[in-house]
């Protein structure tokens, strides 16, 4: 499939979906109520088979917290980029997707670290790098009294 066809092919599957034609990647905003549904569908649907996640990052947009899932067909070669938010940055939890795609056990584990959100039904949700003394300190609200980390 090419951009296009990609677009239209993941607009069937949910006409809510914001869809854009980047530069490189077709980009999907997806309401975090329907991440995992719509992920697990892109695994399985015989005519996507989205099968390797191979970039997940933590944003802090400001006003909300985010993820960006990168996920690619080893079968087809095509690619697509999953963006979606909550604006709870008191208590930020959105869907686990390692039980799709394995490699997210740790990218999910880095992004609660740094920025603290949660994953749900995550299989081993703790810090990996910094120990419970630290806050989440990619957050832009972040407050390094001791200046270790400096701007």
């Amino acid at each position: 499939m090419d951009k296009i066809q990609l677009g239209e092919f993941i607009k069937s599957l949910d006409q809510d979906l914001e869809i854009k034609e980047g530069k490189q990647f077709v980009e999907v905003t997806v309401p975090s109520s329907k991440l995992f549904s719509l992920a697990s569908q892109l695994r399985d649907r015989e005519e996507a088979k989205f099968d390797f996640l191979f970039c997940l990052s933590g944003v802090d947009y400001g006003q909300d917290l985010g993820v960006v899932y990168h996920i690619r067909s080893t079968v087809y070669g095509h690619a697509v980029v999953l963006k979606t938010r909550t604006s709870d940055r008191v208590n930020p939890i959105l869907d686990s997707v390692a039980d799709i795609w394995k490699t997210a056990d740790f990218h999910e584990r880095e992004v609660f670290d740094l920025l603290g959100i949660r994953f749900s039904n995550h299989p081993d949700l703790r810090r990996l790098f910094l120990d419970n003394s630290w806050g989440f300190p990619l957050r832009k609200d972040y407050v390094d009294d001791i200046n270790i980390v400096t701007k």
